[in-house]
């Protein structure tokens, strides 16, 4: 069969050879259960022959017999205790390799630039992650157990039963060879399908993760039918190929069953034909028909595992491709970003999401150490596209962007990023304690560290309300905080990190006053003795800045100093003072 076994091997490679010892001990159990199966039928042949009479070279006493009855129990449960442990150690071989596949991938995709998140939906990548990954996993297991152990039996049974009669070995060894052959034959016919399948599988996925990430506006829109109408055309869809796929599946199956049925009456015939000629006892000819039952068993499991094993080549191909993909955004080579405050050059920088389509295009300013610039423009003007860049989410198709006089491809990503830090409105939170939350599961960081923290940025009150101070768990979407706290929380992250550039996007709007005070005031307290950029949408937060740079359809319209570009009466920035910054910039 054609099992797509060198693309396996070079997925999980890497994680079995950390388990040899589980896996030889696999292989010795695996082996001794094979051969359990093959003895234990000897002594049945020799308990009917001795209590039939069949030949004299038996001992048909009560005690023989006896003696022989315990050795079948005692060999048939032993295999089946054997087979169990055998079972067992093969699922957490399997489950433990492919659970660390499964942190390499997702380590993968995490460390992959932002353009690769773009085109794939979280949904699409759960599904390769997990789905695919768990498939691997069922298969590692099944192809240890269940495929190679059941070839290693049926070489097994044919040697014993040559060892019986030539004649029978030969026939079933043909037998063998020509019910591989069939199941060969139509092996791949449901294999389209079941791909099909897993893709229209993934679609629903990223549907329903999409659409439940947006269940307030959907609800306040109105679209809760057009959302159900559009998960019932997945369903259908899935329904259709999942049709497709078993009536497939199910043509092999019946194969199978067939070559079964043809095995056993051949079985039958060669046993009765042979015992008439007194070539074979009665033991005899039950061992026969006994070791084609028992042959039957792997062409059965052979035949239940014949889809799973083309099946698996879609994933093996899935999860590889996911593998090769390479993120346009190289590690750097290790240069040092000095400390303390930064400054922050572009020169001549040109950037598109799309090759074509040039979002940011040929910006040159100069953010020095310490200083705060006010980042204005429209909405889809480039603001954000320029935050980007800076902590190397992409990478401009022109120009050079430098932090702290370093160029920013130089350093490595996470020395890069511990020295910039982002505010935002939205704050992340994930479902861990306060204290992982606030030191990003960085424990290196002490308690009293944080502790001092939280009451320069006046959370202490939230913070002695918390059930279990630093170890209370919270919740993911900020159920448990006020949209206030988080944002305190946040700022308090930048705190612990200390970086030497601080990015806010407007991370005070939308608050009501008392607690956009406390926020402004923990930012003050922030941006001392460091560099700044503000994307601001509000004119309090640009008095704040030093020095202003508007942006327009990507490109810089205007920059200076605040203060000369608010005394300038034909300046943009005066006209926007003069008209609202609000209205101008929405």
């Amino acid at each position: 069969m054609n099992i797509p076994l060198q693309r396996y091997w070079d997925l999980l490679s890497t994680h079995v050879k950390p388990q040899r010892g589980r896996f030889a001990f696999l292989t010795v159990l695996l082996l001794t259960s094979i051969g359990l199966q093959v003895i234990n039928p000897q002594i049945m042949r020799y308990f009917i022959d001795s209590a039939t009479g069949s030949t004299s070279a038996t001992d048909g006493s009560s005690q023989g017999l006896a003696l022989a009855a315990l050795a079948f129990i005692g060999l048939a449960l032993l295999q089946q205790a054997i087979g169990v442990s055998a079972t067992y150690i093969g699922e957490n071989v399997a489950w433990s390799a492919t659970n660390a596949l499964r942190a390499e991938l997702a380590q993968h995709c995490l460390n992959l630039d932002m353009s690769f998140h773009n085109d794939r939906s979280p949904g699409e990548l759960i599904e390769r992650i997990d789905g695919d990954v768990a498939e691997l996993s069922n298969f590692f297991s099944q192809l240890v157990i269940r495929v190679i152990g059941n070839i290693i039996l049926m070489a097994g049974v044919l040697i014993a039963l040559g060892l019986q009669d030539w004649r029978v070995g030969v026939v079933y060894a043909i037998f063998a060879v020509v019910a591989l052959v069939v199941l060969n034959s139509v092996r791949g016919i449901s294999v389209p399908y079941s791909k099909a399948l897993r893709a229209a599988t993934a679609d629903l996925t990223g549907f329903l993760e999409e659409r439940l990430a947006g269940t307030e506006d959907i609800r306040s829109s109105g679209a809760v039918d057009f959302v159900m109408l559009g998960l019932y055309k997945l369903s259908y869809k899935i329904l259709g190929h999942q049709k497709k796929a078993w009536m497939m599946g199910l043509v092999v199956g019946l194969t199978g069953s067939t070559l079964l049925v043809v095995g056993n009456i051949m079985a039958i015939i060669a046993g009765f034909m042979l015992f008439n000629t007194g070539l074979i006892t009665v033991g005899t000819a039950y061992l026969l028909i006994y070791y084609i039952n028992l042959l039957g068993r792997p062409i059965r499991e052979l035949t239940q595992q014949t889809e799973n094993i083309q099946n698996i080549g879609a994933v093996t191909e899935r999860l590889a491709e996911l593998r090769k993909i390479v993120t346009r955004t190289v590690e750097g080579t290790g240069a040092e970003i000095p400390g303390g405050a930064l400054s922050l050059n572009f020169d001549d920088v040109t950037f598109g999401y799309v090759s074509a389509e040039p979002v940011l295009k040929n910006i040159t300013f100069t953010l020095k150490p310490g200083e705060i610039m006010g980042l204005l423009g429209r909405t889809g003007s480039g603001k954000t596209s320029l935050a980007r860049l800076v902590f190397r989410l992409y990478d401009p198709s022109n120009g050079q962007i430098r932090l702290g006089g370093v160029e920013v491809r130089q350093p490595m990503l996470k020395a890069l990023r511990r020295r910039v830090a982002l505010v935002t409105q939205d704050v992340q939170l994930f479902q861990a304690s306060v204290r992982d939350n606030l030191t990003f599961f960085d424990n290196t960081i002490a308690d009293e560290r944080v502790l001092q923290v939280i009451e320069e940025l006046e959370l202490s009150e939230w913070f002695h309300s918390l059930p279990a101070g630093l170890d209370t768990r919270l919740e993911t979407g900020g159920r448990s905080l006020s949209a206030g706290e988080a944002q305190l929380l946040a700022l308090a992250r930048v705190f612990l990190r200390d970086p030497g550039l601080v990015i806010l996007d407007e991370a005070s709007s939308r608050l009501d006053p008392a607690t956009e005070q406390r926020i402004e005031r923990a930012i003050d307290r922030l941006l001392r003795g460091r560099s700044a950029l503000i994307i601001a949408h509000r004119l309090g937060t640009v008095q704040r800045a030093d020095s202003i740079m508007i942006l327009e359809d990507g490109r810089v319209l205007e920059t200076g100093s605040r203060l000369a570009l608010a005394s300038a009466s034909d300046s943009r920035f005066a006209r926007l003072l003069s008209t609202g910054l609000e209205g101008v910039l929405a």
